[in-house]
C-alpha cells in the first residue's frame, strides 16, 4: 500500500513512463511447446504443473517437459478449469469433458457431451469454466451448462452470454442485453444497485479484491469497481487509453496491483484506480502485443497467453534487467548522484531520475544520453562532490546533462581520492599509460605529474592504509608503487617469488582494509610482514580454490564477487557465513569488464552483456518458494520401450514422503529403468539442484546436479524405491519424491524352481544314499543273491509246471463250459421241440374233436388238450435249464433279473441265448419266430437295456457278468 500511495502522488507525466528495471521475460513459441498458436486460457494444478488452452488441444507444462492432449473432435480448447478434486475440465467446439489421472499416471480424457440435451448439442465454444462449490460452470455464447458430477443442467441466455466468473462467494454472469446476473435460487436475477456497466460490452474479467469489493474489466470500456454500494467506473488519467487497447483479461497481482492483458498494446501493470505501474510488449520482450490470456502462478510469476505462442514473465524475481533506451550496449559501470542513476556503458553514458522507493528497479522514468560521453564509459566516480567519468578518449566531470573534458588523453579507467579527508586536494587516475595526479584547485580539477617509469595500463588501481598505490594488470603482474621520502616512487614487482603461483590474471582489491589478489587459483592477502600474497583460508574455505575474477564489499559487510562467469555473495548476517549464487546471471557478466555496485540490501546494481542488473537482495534472500519435484516419467527399455508412469497423480496432490508404488513386477527382460523428474519452479529453473538415490540399489544420495533424468540398467531382482529431492541455492531442500518398483527375478531363480531345484537335490542326495548303500552291501548279498538265484530257478521250474497245469485245468474247464453250452443248447431246442410237437398234437386234436359226434368222446379230447395246454412241466424245464445255464455261468440270469427286474420271459431267454453266443438262426429255432423277428427283438432289448449304439449287446452281458 505504501508504493500504491507513492505512485499516486508521482507527477502524472510519469504515467506514460515505464520502470526502469523489468524483469526476465521468457518466449515460448509454437515451435518449443509443439502446439497451435494462440494460447486461450491458463491453470495450475496443486502440484504446480501448468495447463494451458490452446488451439490445439490442452498443453502442460512441468517445467522441463510440455505434453499435448487434443480433444477427440480436435477442435480448439478455449477454457480450462481444475477442480478441487484436481479433475481438469475443459471446453472445445461442441464439446465439454475433463481429463483426470488414471491408475497408471496417465491423462484420460472422459467427454460429458452425452449429457447435454440434442436440442442444445451444437453450442460453439466454451469461452469460461468455473468451479463453483461442489458444480462446474461451463459458458458458451447462448448457454451456461451447469454440472453436478451426475447430470448436465442448461441456462439459456436472454440474448449472449459474454462472462461467467465468481466474487463473494456468489456466481455471476453477463448478458449483453440484460447486463450483469448473479445466480439465486438456481435463477439468474439481474444486479438491481447502482449498476454504470454497459449492458453491450462485454465484461473481460471480475477480480475478488476484499470480501465486499471486486474489480470489474470491461473489454472496450475500462475499469469498474463493485462493491456494497454498486458498480461505479474507475477514472484515471489512462481511462481512454485502457478503451481503445481492449482489455481481453486481467489478473491480480496482489492487494494493489492489477495486470491487465490487452488486445494490441500488450500488457498493463496499474494500481486499483488505474495508474501505470509498468507495461510490457515487445519492446519489453514480448513476442507480440495481442495478449488473450493472463495468469499468475503460485510463485507470483505471469504467464501470458498470446495470439501467436506464450510468454513467462519472473514478475516476482528479485532481478530486473535496466537497459538504457534498450539499446544493445555493454554496462560497464553505475552510481547514483543527485538522485539520479548513471549508467555507464559501451554506448556512452545516460541518466534518468530516481524516485525515494526502497527498490530503485521500480522507479519509473527514461534514460537520456550525456551529451558528449559517446564511446566507452569506463568508471563513474563522486569526489568532492563532483561526478567523475573515466572515458575511453580521456578524463571527464559531468555538468547537469554534459560531459566536460578534464584531459583529452585517451583512456582514463578510474579515479581515486589521494586522501580520505573532504576536499580531497588531490585524485589519483589510472589509465592506459599508468598513473596521473589531478589537483583540486578552486573547484576544479587540474592536471598534475605522471608517475614515470611506470606505463602499465591501470585499471585495477586502489590505495592502502599506507598511502601506498597498488595496481594489477591482468598479463603483466601485480605492483606496488610506494613514495620515497625525495619524492619518488619506488615500483615493486609481485610474482612467484612474492607468494604467487604466476604472474598472470591476477586482479588486486580492497576488503576490509585488506589488500587482495584474486586469481585463478582462489584469494590472496598480503601479509605485511614478509611482504608477500599467502593463500587466504577463509575465502578458500568458503569458495574453494577457484578462478576469481572480482571481488566488492558492500555496506554490510557481505563480500560480493564473481566465479568464473557465476555471480555469488559470502553473506556474513548469520553467524556462519554462507556462501549464495546467483545461477540466473551465469554467464550474463561482461567478461573481462565486471563491476558490482552494492548501494544496500536491496539495490545491488551489476553490469552486464547487454545493459545491466538490479539485484534486490533483501528480497531474494527472503523469497524462498515451496520447493517441489515430480517423478514425471518412468519407462523402461530393451529393444523397445514402455511408459510405467505417466506423472500425474489420481488424487492430484503428491503428499510429502508418499511414493508411487507399481503392484505388477517388472520382467527382468527389461534391461533398462529411466525416471524422469522436474520442478514447477518456473521462476527459478536455473536455480535448482537435484539428489537422488535408488533405495535397495544404492542408500546413499549422489551429488546435486542439474540434471533431471537418471537411468539404471541390468538391476538384480528385488524391490526398490527411486527417491529425489531438489534444493535452490539458497541451500532449502524439498520431500523427496519417491516411486517403488519390484524387478521379477528370472523364471531359472523365481520360488517356483527353487523348490524343483531342492527337490532334484533331495532326490539326487537320496539316489547317491542308495547307491552307496547297496554297494556297500554287494559283497555281503552276493551269496545270498547266488542260492537266491538257484531258488529262483527251482521255483520258475515249479511255477512252469503249475502254470502248464493251470492252463490245462483251464481248458478243461473250457472244454466242460463248451460241453455244458452245447448241452444246453440241445436242451433248449429239445424244449422247443418239445413244445412244437405239443401244438402239433394239439392242433391235431382239436381237428380230430370237431370230427367227433360222442359227445362222451369229445369230453376226452378236451380233457387231453387241457392237458397239454397246461406249461407246468415246460416251466419247470425251463426253470431247470436256467439253473443249469447260471451254473455254468455264474449266476448270469440272476444277475440280469436284479439289474433289469422289468425284462419279460422272452426277453430274459433272448439274453441267455445271446449270452450263449448262438446265431440268429438258432435263436429264430429256438423262440420259433423268424430271423426278422430275432433282429427286432435284439433292438427293442437294446433300447430296454439303454445301451449306446457304439457298445455291443453281447459285449454289454459279458460286462454283466463280470460283475
Amino acid at each position: 500500500m505504501k508504493l500504491c500511495l507513492l505512485f499516486l502522488c508521482l507527477p502524472t507525466w510519469l504515467c506514460g513512463q515505464n520502470t526502469i528495471g523489468l524483469p526476465g521475460v521468457m518466449n515460448y513459441s509454437k515451435q518449443t511447446y509443439g502446439a497451435g498458436l494462440q494460447n486461450w486460457d491458463i491453470k495450475q494444478d496443486r502440484n504446480g504443473i501448468v495447463y494451458i488452452a490452446n488451439n490445439e488441444g490442452l498443453l502442460s507444462y512441468d517445467g522441463r517437459t510440455w505434453d499435448l492432449y487434443p480433444l477427440p473432435n480436435k477442435t480448439i480448447v478455449r477454457s480450462v478449469e481444475i477442480s478441487s478434486d484436481a479433475v481438469i475440465y475443459v471446453g472445445g467446439q461442441d464439446e465439454i469433458g475433463f481429463f483426470s489421472a488414471n491408475t497408471n499416471g496417465f491423462l484420460e480424457y472422459h467427454s460429458l457431451t452425452k449429457l447435454i440435451p440434442q436440442n442444445v448439442k451444437q453450442f460453439g465454444d466454451v469461452w469460461d469454466i468455473v468451479s463453483f462449490k461442489n458444480d462446474i460452470f461451463f459458458r458458451t455464447l447462448k448457454q451456461v451448462f451447469r454440472y453436478n458430477g451426475n447430470a448436465i443442467e442448461v441456462y439459456n441466455a436472454p440474448v449472449e452470454w459474454s462472462f461467467l466468473g465468481l466474487f463473494n462467494n456468489k456466481m455471476y454472469a453477463h448478458d449483453l442485453k440484460i447486463g450483469l446476473m448473479c445466480l439465486q435460487q438456481n435463477m439468474w436475477k439481474p444486479v438491481k444497485s447502482i449498476n454504470e456497466l454497459p449492458v453491450d460490452d462485454p465484461v473481460t474479467s471480475m477480480l475478488t479484491i476484499t470480501k465486499d469489493s471486486a474489480l470489474i474489466t470491461t473489454l472496450k470500456n475500462g475499469m469498474y469497481f463493485f462493491s456494497t454500494e454498486g458498480i461505479r467506473k474507475i477514472q484515471s488519467a489512462n481511462s481512454a487509453l485502457f478503451q481503445s487497447k481492449r482489455i481481453y483479461a486481467a489478473t491480480l497481482l496482489n492487494n494493489n496491483w492489477v495486470a491487465l492483458a490487452t488486445n494490441n498494446d500488450g500488457i498493463y501493470i496499474t494500481d486499483l484506480n488505474g495508474t501505470i505501474i509498468q507495461r510490457f510488449s515487445r519492446s519489453e520482450g514480448l513476442q507480440n502485443n495481442n495478449v488473450l490470456s493472463i495468469f499468475l502462478d503460485r510463485q507470483k510469476n505471469l504467464w501470458l497467453g498470446l495470439d501467436n505462442g506464450l510468454d513467462f514473465i519472473a514478475y516476482n524475481s528479485s532481478i530486473k534487467k535496466i537497459i538504457p533506451q534498450q539499446l544493445d550496449g555493454s554496462g560497464y559501470t553505475t552510481l547514483i548522484y543527485n538522485s539520479c542513476l548513471y549508467a555507464g556503458t559501451s554506448n556512452g553514458l545516460y541518466k534518468v531520475p530516481l524516485q525515494p522507493l526502497e527498490d530503485l528497479s521500480f522507479s519509473k522514468g527514461s534514460f537520456s544520453s550525456i551529451i558528449g560521453s559517446q564511446g566507452q564509459v569506463w568508471s563513474l566516480a563522486e569526489i568532492n562532490a563532483e561526478l567523475l567519468m573515466g572515458h575511453h578518449e580521456g578524463a571527464f566531470k559531468i555538468k547537469e546533462a554534459a560531459a566536460e573534458p578534464i584531459l583529452l588523453k585517451p583512456g582514463y579507467w578510474n579515479f581515486i581520492p589521494a586522501s580520505g579527508s573532504y576536499p580531497s586536494l588531490q585524485i589519483i587516475a589510472g589509465n592506459y599509460d599508468g598513473i596521473r595526479f589531478f589537483d583540486y584547485q578552486n573547484g576544479q580539477f587540474v592536471p598534475s605529474a605522471s608517475i614515470s617509469g611506470f606505463n602499465e595500463s591501470s585499471r585495477y588501481l586502489l590505495l592502502d592504509q599506507s598511502n601506498n598505490i597498488w595496481v594489477s594488470h591482468p598479463y603483466h603482474g601485480v605492483f606496488r608503487i610506494s613514495k620515497k621520502n625525495n619524492g619518488n616512487y619506488n615500483t615493486t614487482s609481485y610474482n612467484v617469488q612474492k607468494g604467487l603461483l604466476s604472474s598472470l590474471n591476477y586482479y588486486v582489491y580492497k576488503i576490509k582494509n585488506k589488500i587482495l589478489i584474486a586469481g585463478e587459483e582462489g584469494v590472496y592477502a598480503y601479509d605485511e610482514k614478509t611482504d608477500r600474497f599467502i593463500a587466504f583460508d577463509l575465502y578458500r574455505s568458503l569458495i574453494g580454490a577457484k578462478n576469481i575474477r572480482y571481488l566488492k564489499e558492500d555496506m554490510a559487510g557481505n563480500i560480493w564477487f564473481i566465479q568464473e562467469k557465476t555471480v555469488g555473495v559470502i553473506d556474513i548476517s548469520n553467524k556462519t557465513p554462507q556462501v549464495i549464487y546467483f545461477p540466473e546471471l551465469k554467464n550474463k557478466m561482461l567478461s573481462g569488464f565486471e563491476f558490482i555496485y552494492p548501494v544496500d540490501d536491496q539495490n545491488i546494481f551489476m553490469g552486464g552483456e547487454k545493459g545491466f542488473y538490479h539485484i534486490n537482495y533483501k528480497k531474494y534472500r527472503n523469497t524462498i518458494p515451496e520447493l517441489n519435484v515430480l517423478i514425471r516419467k518412468v519407462s523402461i527399455s530393451n529393444n523397445r520401450d514402455s511408459i510405467l508412469f505417466g506423472g500425474y497423480y489420481e488424487t492430484g496432490l503428491l503428499e510429502k514422503g508418499l511414493a508411487f508404488k507399481k503392484n505388477e513386477g517388472i520382467s527382468n527382460n527389461w534391461k533398462t529403468i529411466h525416471f524422469d523428474f522436474a520442478s514447477t519452479l518456473y521462476g527459478y529453473q536455473l536455480n535448482l539442484e537435484y539428489s537422488y538415490r535408488l533405495v535397495g540399489f544404492d542408500d546413499n544420495w549422489s551429488e546435486w546436479i542439474n540434471r533431471t533424468e537418471k537411468e539404471y540398467t541390468n538391476l538384480q531382482p528385488g524391490s526398490y524405491t527411486f527417491e529425489v529431492k531438489v534444493r535452490n541455492n539458497l541451500g532449502n531442500q524439498s520431500a523427496p519424491a519417491a516411486y517403488t518398483f519390484k524387478i521379477l527375478p528370472p523364471w531359472y531363480k523365481t520360488n517356483w524352481i527353487k523348490l524343483v531345484y531342492l527337490f532334484l537335490i533331495v532326490c539326487i542326495a537320496y539316489f547317491l544314499y542308495q547307491w552307496q548303500d547297496k554297494r556297500f552291501k554287494l559283497q555281503q548279498t552276493k551269496f545270498e543273491e547266488e542260492q537266491k538265484k538257484i531258488k529262483y530257478i527251482h521255483d520258475l521250474e515249479l511255477t512252469k509246471t503249475e502254470s502248464e497245469l493251470v492252463n490245462l485245468r483251464n481248458e478243461k474247464l473250457e472244454s466242460e463250459i463248451n460241453f455244458k453250452n452245447s448241452e444246453l443248447a440241445s436242451s433248449a431246442m429239445h424244449l422247443v421241440k418239445k413244445g412244437e410237437l405239443l401244438t402239433k398234437v394239439k392242433t391235431e386234436l382239436t381237428q380230430m374233436m370237431k370230427r367227433f359226434e360222442n359227445e362222451q368222446a369229445t369230453g376226452e379230447v378236451k380233457k387231453m388238450i387241457k392237458s397239454l395246454t397246461e406249461d407246468e412241466n415246460i416251466d419247470q424245464e425251463w426253470e431247470s435249464f436256467t439253473k443249469h445255464f447260471d451254473k455254468v455261468h455264474s449266476d448270469f440270469v440272476v444277475k440280469l433279473k436284479h439289474e433289469h427286474p422289468d425284462l419279460t420271459g422272452n426277453e430274459l431267454k433272448l439274453c441267455t441265448y445271446l449270452r450263449m453266443n448262438l446265431s440268429t438262426k438258432e435263436i429264430a429255432q429256438l423262440l420259433n419266430i423268424s430271423v426278422r423277428g430275432v433282429e427286432i427283438s435284439r433292438y427293442r432289448l437294446r433300447k430296454k437295456l439303454q445301451i449306446p449304439s457304439e457298445k455291443g449287446l453281447f459285449d454289454y452281458l459279458i460286462n454283466l457278468q463280470s460283475k
